[in-house]
């Protein structure tokens, strides 16, 4: 028997629908290109999804004022947290 009870889902930027914002939480300094770091996509900074490409991705974000476009695969491995 599988026990969910603290089992918890993460939300990612890749989780996020047109319009929403959230607070970019934690991600592998690793695995996320510097230049996206150098661009503002640091824990605390704001992201909100603007536009999907065809197919979903890329994704279009906005991330504290600088636009860029990022591949789902990367988007994946950044956590946020939901601003309602």
């Amino acid at each position: 028997m599988i026990n969910f009870k603290h089992a918890t889902i993460k939300d990612t930027i890749s989780s996020l629908k047109r319009g929403e914002k959230g607070i970019i939480g934690n991600f592998s300094v690793d695995q996320i290109p510097v230049k996206l770091q150098e661009m503002g996509c640091l824990p605390g900074n704001e992201v909100q999804l603007i536009q999907l490409a065809p197919f979903s991705d890329p994704l279009y974000l906005n991330i504290n004022g600088n636009n860029l476009a990022i591949r789902r695969e990367t988007a994946v491995l950044i956590e946020i947290t939901k601003i309602v």
